[in-house]
């Protein structure tokens, strides 16, 4: 039973692999290239989601800033979502729908790079930290299932997983997520 649940998943994950769009991974490798390209302009690159997701961008970000599969020099990144007091005082003191744009204001600049994880894509405080990532002129990326959701219409760079099951949108994410830090890596 064990190996047919995990063949299972496997073919889930290879078939989910298969739908991704041609769109899907040029604008993977539109972040590759805005990513590369702010580094050496001495920005940064910003990620950010909820829950999983949250999780998997204080993974990717702590992959750039301390290495991925090689030593080399640190790469500016940071994740929204590992500042205890800033989320708590802005989830209290405004609203939890500007956990992230609050933290965008304060330290985004034109130039980063601002990467949302999501599942659903229909998170509001996601989507209100990318209309302020935009007024600020930050490129503004997403990696979200759910076909989109609604941050799509207000991301510039959509990467879209076309399914609805959280758990295989996460994996796919931080694959790709991962895949990103290795091209980053390999070009620095």
């Amino acid at each position: 039973m064990f190996k047919k649940v995990i063949d299972k998943e496997i073919s889930s994950l290879k078939n989910l692999l298969n739908k991704l769009e041609f769109s899907d991974f040029n604008n993977l490798n539109l972040l590759f290239k805005y990513s590369i390209k702010a580094i050496k302009q001495n920005k940064k690159i910003i990620f950010f989601g909820n829950g999983g997701s949250a999780a998997d961008s204080q993974h990717l970000a702590t992959e750039l800033t301390v290495r991925f599969r090689k030593k080399r020099k640190a790469i500016p990144a940071i994740a929204l979502t590992t500042d205890g007091s800033a989320l708590t005082a802005i989830g209290n003191d405004f609203n939890f729908n500007e956990i992230f744009s609050r933290q965008i204001e304060a330290i985004g600049n034109k130039g980063d790079v601002c990467i949302s994880l999501t599942t659903s894509g229909n998170s509001k405080n996601l989507i209100n930290a990318i209309k302020v990532a935009k007024k600020k002129k930050l490129l503004t990326f997403c990696f979200s299932g759910n076909n989109g959701g609604k941050i799509k219409k207000v991301c510039e760079y959509s990467i879209i997983i076309p399914s609805k099951n959280a758990d295989k949108i996460q994996v796919i994410e931080l694959f790709l997520g991962q895949v990103l830090c290795g091209l980053i890596e390999d070009s620095l």
